[in-house]
């Protein structure tokens, strides 16, 4: 059986020193970890399903972003497959929120 190595899957990989230090996280970057505790406390997304939409974003789109914007998008990804809200419904929030944002700037 070949096993084929997942995105998220880097145990054992080759790296380098790893940076131990605790980042001061934005406040969007908090708002996504309380989203992922809400929608886990509410039995919407379990760990399992979040890592695994969080694999299935695929190594171009992985390695491209930080941690916590895989974790909104893998967040997102779960919920519009279990059908709590749709792919129009999530861009006219996107929009609506990047109206805000460039108001506010």
């Amino acid at each position: 059986m070949i096993r084929v190595r997942r995105v998220h899957d880097i145990g054992g990989l080759p790296a380098g020193p790893i940076d131990r230090s605790e980042p001061e996280h934005a406040p969007w970057e908090k708002r996504v970890d309380a989203l992922r505790a809400l929608c886990s406390r509410h039995k919407l997304m379990r760990t399992d399903e979040l890592r695994r939409c969080t694999e299935d974003l695929g190594y171009g789109v992985y390695d491209k972003l930080p941690y916590h914007a895989r974790r909104i998008a893998s967040i997102a990804n779960a919920l519009l497959e279990k059908g709590v809200f749709t792919v129009d419904d999530l861009g006219r929030k996107m929009e609506a929120v990047e109206r805000r944002w460039s108001k506010e700037r």
